[in-house]
């Protein structure tokens, strides 16, 4: 099945039609006619090089763009049936949640709880149910332990889940996450993307991610969608994606298991399978 038809068969929860942005006094747009369907729980990998618009697609799907990034725009982007340019944010956290790459940006409370129950409070959620989706998002982020505890006495590993749990508490249907894992070490980043497969499969929450250490994410991304020049140029599986002769050029790294895979298949080897890990690639040689 292509992958435009599998969409049309899946509700969507994203629709992104014509989009283009350019910010003041910018010489050219930021992301430019871009169309683009993001399917409800499913999870969205972006991916191209620093400057190719991913961030700014992002703010887009939030509504950072247009309300707080003011600048040429055209097109529309509808999230959960909202007109993200005519609803007020307040509106559209109930919805899509942002996590920054940098989770200090939007840690700041005495403590882990408050930092959680932030914003709710914001919205006027009764005391009750604050602490119930309090309580609830940390233990889905495996940091109960850490509920009385200083932000700034916390790893950065522990950082980021204390972000992420402080948008989960807001029952969003979407979350969008900016490269979650630049700034953490590898086993870390490897617990991050097991939550965030885990809040996939728990809650059927959709995600949209922008990382470039695709090895973490492409054992459980349902698609790839790469940019380049503030455009769209590939979307689809990623096992076909990173197929593709063009990767390369668009300047994504493609895991070491997929060059693997694809240079077998150039030399004629063909893999029952096509693996994910570099455990399931050591599967598929043997069984040769």
């Amino acid at each position: 099945m292509s992958e435009s038809a599998r969409l049309q068969q899946m509700p969507s929860i994203a629709s992104i039609k014509g989009l283009s942005f350019r910010y003041p006094d910018a010489p050219r747009p930021a992301v430019r006619d871009i169309d683009l369907e993001i399917g409800e729980g499913e999870i969205v990998v972006l991916a191209g090089p620093s400057g190719c618009g991913k961030s700014t697609l992002l703010r887009c799907i939030n509504g950072l763009v247009p309300h707080m990034y003011t600048g040429e725009y055209r097109g529309s982007v509808s999230v959960s049936g909202l007109k993200v340019a005519k609803t007020p944010m307040s509106v559209l956290s109930r919805t899509v949640g942002l996590v920054f790459q940098n989770p200090e940006n939007q840690i700041f409370m005495f403590s882990v709880e408050r930092d959680i129950a932030f914003g709710l409070q914001n919205l006027s959620v009764p005391r009750a149910e604050i602490r119930e989706r309090v309580d609830e998002a940390m233990r889905l982020l495996g940091i109960t332990h850490l509920a009385t505890r200083a932000p700034h006495e916390l790893s950065d590993g522990q950082k980021q889940r204390v972000a992420l749990a402080g948008v989960i508490a807001m029952r969003p249907k979407l979350v969008i996450l900016d490269e979650p894992t630049s700034l953490l070490d590898p086993q870390t980043a490897l617990d991050v993307a097991s939550i965030l497969q885990n809040l996939n499969r728990e809650l059927g929450l959709t995600i949209i991610v922008v990382e470039h250490r695709l090895e973490l994410l492409m054992p459980m991304a349902d698609r790839l969608v790469v940019m380049s020049g503030g455009s769209k140029v590939l979307d689809g599986p990623p096992g076909e994606v990173l197929a593709d002769p063009q990767v390369d050029a668009y300047g994504v790294g493609v895991p070491a298991v997929s060059r693997l895979y694809n240079a077998l298949s150039k030399d004629g080897i063909r893999l029952p399978h096509r693996p994910e890990t570099p455990e399931e690639m050591a599967e598929e040689l043997n069984a040769l």
